[in-house]
């Protein structure tokens, strides 16, 4: 959860998208959407397009025909849209009513609403048991849910202001505690916390991705980021990142870690060789795209974001009515 500066204000006010030089990776399209916030963002394979919480209700934009379908999940305080149950539904976090919603993938009627922890952010599934587990951002807490049953089945407290997390899938979870600079392990099973690995060199981690080949956590914080054993917690690098980052995607097919810059209108581009990690390169986005996701179907990026203006009297800046727009990058 990015906290916006007095300078960041400055420079969004001048925010323009532009495409990185040279052969590699830069902006392809842009598509536009309606105008709106947003949060984490999801890639629905099985329906081809971009889950997309909006604060009051789920946008879906279709990857073919860039078609968007506003308000398909009603909501307040939207942070995640995550597809469950084999992409037949949608978890829905929602910070209005501290719950997360399951609603039907198609019609976005709610199934079910489920209590969660106060503030609940991101989501992930865990594959070995297929429990979603909720991140009380607030709370500092995690939920458990069963996505059949639509059931809380646990709950682990953390401790701190909790962001992204992901799954090992062997039944461990990893959680970023954004105010404590550390990754918290989760025995999913113990319904337990295991460990609080220190981010060294690493302030306010927010976006978190696991390579499951290298065994790497990566974690996303303000112009730095981790590259952290999974197995015993131990900070293997730390790579200078952009500013503003609110999330990280890995391309497992490409073995690529794409971290987003949305202070400095970065991405930063990470490639993996034996397990050591290295900035192939930076590619000029826009600033405010923060938040990321990854098609490994196709290998493109996509990074919500709008131009921005400064209220006059100060304050947090707004969005300029009728530019929003998601940033898809490419080779």
């Amino acid at each position: 959860m990015v906290r916006w500066t007095a300078g960041a204000i400055a420079a969004l006010a001048m925010a323009g998208a532009a495409q990185a030089a040279g052969p590699g990776y830069h902006v392809v399209d842009k598509i536009p959407g309606p105008d709106g916030g947003w949060d984490y963002l999801r890639i629905d394979a099985a329906h081809n397009r971009i889950l997309i919480p909006r604060g009051v209700a789920v946008t879906a934009i279709d990857l073919a025909t860039k078609k968007a379908t506003v308000g398909l999940v009603p909501g307040g305080r939207q942070h995640v849209a995550l597809p469950v149950d084999d992409s037949r539904q949608m978890l829905v976090t929602n910070g209005a009513t501290d719950s997360a919603i399951f609603a039907d993938a198609i019609t976005g009627a709610t199934i079910a609403s489920v209590p969660t922890g106060k503030g609940p952010d991101d989501a992930a599934v865990d594959p070995k048991s297929g429990l979603a587990f909720v991140m009380g951002h607030l709370a500092g807490d995690v939920t458990l849910i069963d996505v059949k049953t639509h059931k809380v089945v646990g709950t682990i407290a953390v401790g701190g202001t909790l962001e992204e997390g992901v799954a090992d899938g062997a039944g461990r979870a990893f959680v970023n505690v954004e105010n404590k600079n550390e990754i918290a392990v989760l025995d999913i099973a113990g319904r337990k916390v295991t460990a609080h690995w220190p981010l060294t060199g690493c302030d306010g981690p927010t976006g978190l991705a696991y390579d499951r080949q290298d065994k790497l956590l990566i974690a996303a914080c303000d112009g730095a980021t981790a590259l952290v054993s999974a197995t015993s917690g131990k900070v293997l690098q730390t790579l200078p990142t952009g500013k503003g980052a609110d999330g990280v995607a890995y391309d497992a097919k490409r073995h690529l870690a794409f971290v987003p810059a949305g202070r400095d209108g970065t991405l930063s581009v990470i490639a993996f060789s034996k397990g050591e990690g290295r900035i192939a390169e930076t590619v000029t986005t826009q600033r405010g795209a923060r938040t990321i996701a990854v098609d490994e179907r196709t290998g493109r990026i996509y990074l919500p974001t709008a131009e921005y203006v400064a209220p006059a009297g100060g304050g947090r800046p707004t969005t300029v009515p009728g530019t929003f727009q998601i940033l898809v990058v490419g080779p």
